[in-house]
């Protein structure tokens, strides 16, 4: 990027020597995630995904009702930044683009140059705060498009570059029209913000808003090499096959739920997401950084929750081994151990009556010629296994338990890995990670007793009743879904 007057958009040819170490900027971010949520209840979570999207060089949206902390939450994220200008407007369907974009210049007029004193207007700002958003009319709207995405603004016959860093939005509610959406989809980010929970009542009301915060000391804040040494540090980060896979299963989802997500947004959000692995000094993006992609994606809150929902399912397992569907595999095993404890030798013709020959007759009915068990004659003799057959049901067997095992191991990974992510996140609350750990931990036990039930089908396979002499049968696979699958 090109330098501006405040240098936050700096070329990716800086001297690579300008920059700090990431080990020191690391340490800064939980200090300045503390200083912005100190004082604001159950906003933790909105903090920081605001200073990610700031990061990020991203806009972020606030949705909720009036009251809710949002312009607070704008002006602290804007003392994060060192030197940085702020510019805030509260929009009404009468807001003018002078209120936003500055005055007419009237020596330019009289020169018939149609230009704009941008100082302290929003051109000219490194971070701002749009309350209202979409009570602007369409011009309004319009030239926010170029000024969010390019930062730029067409200033009479010439184009500005403009500092902004970030822009927060806020509204009551998104309108459904061309132009909103086309605004609506220049925020990256979009988060409900919603009233204090009735459980965090008490504190709201203890708490003394003003008097806990305290603007960021300045050696702790962020200037324009802090955001270069960054936004290098994420372009060198990679995706992983599995995030790939995930992200392109997402999107297939959302084409199935006719969500639209544009092609620039994905782009977007995978810079979103290497910079959330950049600034925790991570060379990859992990599949746990993906929880942070219902606010990326989902317009609204009960979208964003189905999002949560899908990926809190998926992320750390495989569909092919989901305890569900390894289930209906060991449920086919035990149904064929029961099926061949259950047959007999009896042999029908083709009419359906029985078939025996003369030496099974007498070795069925005995010596008990004229006895009393002579009118009880019985053909119910259990079937016998050659040594093939047992063995042919045992090795399959034995692929499925070596198949689940190494899916234990890699459950066992996926558990530490998540673990160690939790303990080094800036940016995903413990909430947020639990119910992907409590899913796992439940697909670990039932994987186990899933295992357990393989293996004591094993066993009936083994204690089959045995021929003398094999017979050279060789049986047909059990066919489950584990096959051709994982």
């Amino acid at each position: 990027m090109d330098n501006n007057a405040d240098g936050y958009h700096t070329t990716h040819n800086m001297d690579q020597r300008t920059f700090l170490p990431m080990n020191q900027l690391r340490s800064r971010l939980p200090r300045l995630l503390d200083a912005l949520a100190s004082g604001l209840v159950e906003r933790r979570q909105i903090v920081r995904l605001c200073l990610l999207a700031a990061l990020a060089g991203e806009h972020t949206l606030l949705i909720g009702p009036p009251g809710t902390a949002k312009s607070e939450l704008a002006r602290r994220l804007h003392s994060v930044f060192r030197d940085a200008r702020y510019f805030e407007r509260l929009l009404t369907r009468f807001s003018v683009p002078e209120e936003l974009f500055g005055p007419l210049s009237i020596k330019g007029l009289e020169e018939d140059r149609y230009e704009r004193h941008t100082t302290g207007f929003l051109p000219d700002a490194s971070v701002a705060f749009i309350d209202e958003v979409f009570k602007a009319n369409s011009a309004i709207l319009n030239a926010l498009l170029t000024l969010l995405n390019e930062r730029e603004f067409d200033n009479g016959s010439g184009r500005l570059r403009c500092p902004l860093i970030t822009a927060i939005g806020a509204t009551n509610e998104v309108p459904e029209d061309a132009v909103a959406d086309a605004f609506f989809d220049r925020f990256l980010v979009r988060v409900p913000v919603e009233p204090v929970s009735a459980a965090a009542f008490g504190r709201l009301l203890e708490t003394d808003r003003m008097a806990s915060w305290a603007h960021p000391m300045p050696a702790m804040c962020l200037d324009a090499t802090d955001l270069a040494a960054l936004n290098q540090a994420a372009a060198q980060v990679s995706l992983t096959g599995e995030v790939n896979a995930v992200l392109g299963q997402l999107r297939s989802q959302f084409a199935l739920d006719k969500t639209y997500v544009s092609d620039r947004r994905w782009v977007k959000i995978v810079h979103l997401l290497r910079m959330a692995a950049a600034s925790e000094e991570r060379p990859t993006v992990l599949i746990w950084d993906l929880l942070l992609l219902p606010w990326c994606t989902a317009p609204d809150a009960t979208r964003q929750a189905a999002v949560s929902d899908w990926l809190q399912a998926r992320l750390g397992v495989r569909v092919a081994f989901s305890p569900p569907r390894l289930s209906r595999v060991v449920d086919a095993f035990e149904a064929q151990l029961n099926i061949e404890l259950k047959a007999n030798d009896l042999d029908y013709d083709e009419s359906g009556r029985l078939r025996f020959s003369a030496s099974e007759l007498a070795q069925d009915i005995g010596d008990a010629k004229g006895g009393a068990n002579a009118s009880r004659m019985t053909y119910n003799r259990q079937r016998r296994y050659g040594k093939l057959h047992i063995a042919a049901r045992t090795g399959q067997i034995d692929q499925l338990l070596d198949r689940i095992d190494a899916y234990a191991d890699e459950l066992a990974d996926q558990c530490r890995s998540l673990a160690s992510y939790c303990a080094g996140s800036l940016w995903l609350d413990l909430g947020l990670t639990e119910r992907v750990s409590a899913n796992l931990t439940a697909t670990v036990e039932a994987i186990a007793k899933l295992r357990q039930r393989a293996a004591t089908v094993r066993d009936g396979f083994l204690g089959l009743p045995r021929l003398s002499e094999d017979n050279a049968d060789v049986p047909e696979p059990v066919d489950h879904e584990l096959l051709s699958d994982a």
